[in-house]
């Protein structure tokens, strides 16, 4: 297979790399590096020796659908620490959440919330 060596990795757009840049590395709390002689693009290390690329783009227009989940051993105390760090909780209609923003019963424990450019990213219980 042509692509059975190569380690591909996934991309997605932001509207403002600094803001991105400011989520990602502080309010996350995840390691970023800028991509050398290519402004407006940075990678977010994630565990297990996995990266992302983001890249500003104009005219974003941000995913409709979960670009991020983050596996956690404690859906509640991820989302009270993300909740002082100051990120919201999206609440979706039809969907069973808790006050917390918390879907609980309906496969893993999730909870929804955005970055700066709008893009979905997700908290849920590991497996």
């Amino acid at each position: 297979m042509v692509f059975a060596d190569s380690e591909a990795f996934s991309g997605f757009s932001v509207n403002d790399i600094a803001a991105a840049r400011e989520f990602y590395g502080t309010t996350l709390g995840l390691p970023v590096s800028e991509v050398q002689d290519m402004g407006g693009l940075m990678r977010v290390h994630l565990a297990g020796g996995r990266d992302v690329l983001v890249y500003e783009k104009p005219g974003h227009v941000p995913a409709t659908f979960t670009i991020l989940n983050f596996p956690v051993k404690d859906v509640d105390a991820a989302v009270d620490e993300l909740i002082r760090r100051g990120v919201s909780f999206e609440r979706y209609d039809g969907m069973p959440q808790d006050a917390k923003g918390v879907m609980r019963g309906n496969g893993p424990d999730i909870a929804w919330f955005t970055d700066p450019a709008g893009n979905i990213l997700a908290v849920l219980a590991a497996a």
